[in-house]
């Protein structure tokens, strides 16, 4: 008898284990998003803020960040509990006079970000090969393009992830190489503070944090999974898992940028070095990598504009074919037509920018403009009995989502106001 109960006790406790481990199998959805954290757009933001204004700007990481939370965690709710994504909702749910111009907006947003990827990995090829901006930012685009429409993107995708994650872990160390006042630092990431002439980088952090095209793709990658059509348990306990997920992933997307700033300020604010291009900022490597830092960031900066610039496609297949009821599928035609307007229109703007950095910071402000509208569809969506059933927001939810969309509209306007 006291064997078969210590057996018992050995079962639960694998079982406890198991479950421990369960977490892993939700992780994933969330990292993807995260990739947008370390893009190009997010990397001459963060530089800009620390060259530009020292600490000061850390704080709209923070605010960024904590706003990404409660909005990817409800976006991804949309999509677990409709089987839908959030332009197939839109288009389902909304009329038409509101779901179009959103959604064609969000579009206009896709190819802003698409843009700043490209960029990214053009600027990159010319530090490593003498490249053009232009034809890099072809074959950039040409190169994506294959890896999307040949579903190719997936063999690539953890060593890509793993690469850009390793640089991102760089910027974090460096945090113990370099002079930091750590009380003012802290005192900056939580105390808003806007010095003048900022407000442009102000929107670029938030649009480059907050950024409306992974609303729709966290939404996407979540309803492939088809969670909507397991049992009321798996459905809850995915809701639960799903939160540790975004969680997780925001938090490390919060850290990473909050060094970039830091080290910019470090590097370049306290020794009033003014930061005009992108290129400058591999001198935040050379504590680390010494004469290697210039190609270990290039290719940091490649790889992560391509894993990006592949995201921004999908989300804007994703966000094209809702507008006609479907979801995302690269063999599908809609799907197809959203990622060739946000990749081709990039391109052919790219081709008149004179200024790349300028054109880096311009690209993130756009997309925090559009950022409201995505939010206040979005919300109108997860608070809709009709919609989400007994999964509809809470009042206290619903507040707290209306609040984060009143902020984004307050600084929209300050913009307008102050820029």
């Amino acid at each position: 008898m006291l064997k078969n109960l210590i057996k018992e006790l050995k079962r639960k406790d694998h079982q406890r284990y198991l479950g421990g481990l369960d977490i892993f199998r939700y992780i994933g959805p969330g990292l993807l998003v995260t990739v947008g954290f370390i893009d190009p757009g997010n990397w001459a933001s963060n530089f800009a803020a620390g060259a530009d204004y020292g600490y000061s700007l850390l704080w709209v990481v923070t605010l960024s960040t904590i706003m990404l939370v409660i909005l990817q965690h409800n976006v991804a709710h949309l999509g677990i509990v409709t089987g839908l994504c959030l332009s197939e909702a839109a288009s389902k749910y909304t009329p038409k006079w509101i779901s179009r111009p959103v959604l064609g907006s969000a579009v206009i947003a896709s190819v802003s970000t698409s843009l700043a990827e490209i960029l990214g990995g053009a600027i990159a090829l010319e530090m490593l090969f003498d490249i053009p901006i232009s034809i890099g930012a072809v074959l950039i685009t040409i190169f994506v393009c294959i890896l999307l429409f040949t579903n190719s993107y997936k063999r690539i995708e953890r060593g890509i992830i793993a690469f850009v994650s390793v640089i991102g872990l760089s910027f974090l160390y460096e945090l113990f190489l370099v002079d930091i006042d750590w009380p003012l630092a802290v005192r900056s990431s939580v105390t808003p503070c806007i010095p003048e002439g900022s407000m442009l980088i102000v929107m670029s952090i938030l649009g480059a944090v907050v950024m409306p095209h992974n609303l729709f793709l966290h939404s996407e990658v979540v309803q492939s999974r088809e969670y909507n059509k397991k049992s009321e348990v798996s459905i809850r306990k995915y809701l639960k898992y799903e939160f540790y997920d975004t969680l997780f992933s925001m938090g490390v997307g919060w850290a990473i940028n909050s060094a970039m700033i830091l080290l910019a300020a470090a590097t370049f604010f306290y020794n009033h070095m003014q930061v005009s291009e992108l290129q400058q900022a591999k001198s935040l490597l050379d504590p680390l990598l010494g004469n290697q830092a210039g190609t270990i960031f290039a290719l940091a900066l490649l790889m992560a504009s391509i894993s990006s610039t592949v995201t921004s496609g999908m989300a804007a297949g994703s966000i094209f074919a809702g507008i006609f009821n479907e979801s995302y599928h690269i063999k599908d035609v809609h799907s197809r037509i959203g990622v060739l307007l946000s990749l081709g229109i990039a391109l052919i703007i790219i081709l008149f920018i004179k200024n790349p950095f300028d054109g880096l910071l311009v690209s993130q402000m756009i997309l925090s403009i559009q950022l409201p509208f995505t939010v206040f569809l979005q919300v109108s969506l997860t608070s809709s009995t009709h919609v989400m059933g007994k999964y509809v927001n809470s009042q206290y939810s619903k507040i707290l989502l209306y609040v984060i969309a009143g902020i984004v509209s307050f600084l929209n306007i300050a913009l307008l106001c102050l820029g």
